[in-house]
């Protein structure tokens, strides 16, 4: 006797969707938008622009972290730099007092985070950071080397908006695709394209104005000077690229007017 809840024989089998396997585009777009999240970041949540601009910085500690190790390095180097010699020898300032400095300032903010159970990641990057650099410059012997790994990411990021840009899968789009619950079909919307191909753009400008304005000092060894730049480089510029970035995606969402046809068709 057969199973009352058996099928028919002559019924056709039932199957279960298979799940649609995630493509790079989608991993991406996921891993972009979750940081981008993070960063407070996500255009789906109201928010004033200012908030989003200050959240993204990580406010005032935020600020502090990202800014004091440079400065402070920048000072210690400034104040210890030796009077230049008859024979033209560049002024050197003393290497391992700025840089001890400036590596125990990250270490100092990395410890309060811990002390304060707070997420670590943006202060334990940052020490990382300053002390790769650091070890660098140590390592050479040379101030301005110090600046060698912005240079690196700043290129790796220019680079990666550019090239982003230029195929048709903006990372603004990418990030933002996933944010807005549409995955990759912002690229069927051309008006969308445009918006996140310009706004690509726009970032890898900022991280190649850096390079193209800060490596010739790097060149000639001004590491006031270049040092200098780089912060006025730094978050003044990030900001503003910001709040246009949030106030250019949530204008690409904006929900436009039916169509007065449309409406009266309802």
């Amino acid at each position: 006797m057969s199973d009352p809840t058996d099928a028919p024989s002559g019924a056709p089998e039932q199957h279960e969707p298979a799940p649609r396997e995630q493509s790079a585009s989608d991993l991406m777009g996921a891993a972009l938008g979750a940081a981008a999240r993070r960063a407070g970041l996500d255009p789906s949540k109201e928010a004033q622009t200012h908030h989003v601009v200050w959240a993204a910085m990580g406010g005032w500690r935020g600020v502090l972290e990202s800014v004091l190790p440079g400065l402070v390095f920048i000072v210690a180097y400034t104040v210890t730099l030796e009077p230049a010699t008859e024979d033209g020898a560049t002024s050197q300032g003393n290497l391992w007092l700025s840089l001890g400095l400036s590596v125990g300032v990250a270490a100092i903010f990395a410890i309060i985070r811990l002390i304060q159970r707070s997420p670590v990641s943006a202060a334990l990057g940052g020490l990382i950071a300053v002390a790769a650099a650091a070890a660098l410059a140590l390592l050479t012997g040379r101030a301005e080397t110090n600046f060698i790994p912005g240079f690196i990411t700043n290129a790796l990021y220019g680079t990666a908006f550019l090239v982003s840009a230029l195929i048709g899968w903006s990372l603004i789009g990418l990030a933002s695709g996933f944010l807005m619950g549409e995955g990759t079909a912002w690229r069927r919307d051309k008006r969308k394209r445009r918006v996140f191909f310009w706004l690509a753009i726009a970032w890898a400008a900022l991280f190649y104005a850096r390079l193209a304005l800060q490596f010739p000092l790097y060149l000639a060894g001004d590491v006031t000077a270049l040092g200098t730049l780089k912060l006025i480089m730094g978050l003044p510029l990030f900001a503003p690229l910001v709040a246009v970035t949030w106030l250019a995606v949530r204008a690409a969402y904006a929900k436009t007017p039916r169509e007065p046809e449309a409406a009266a068709g309802e």
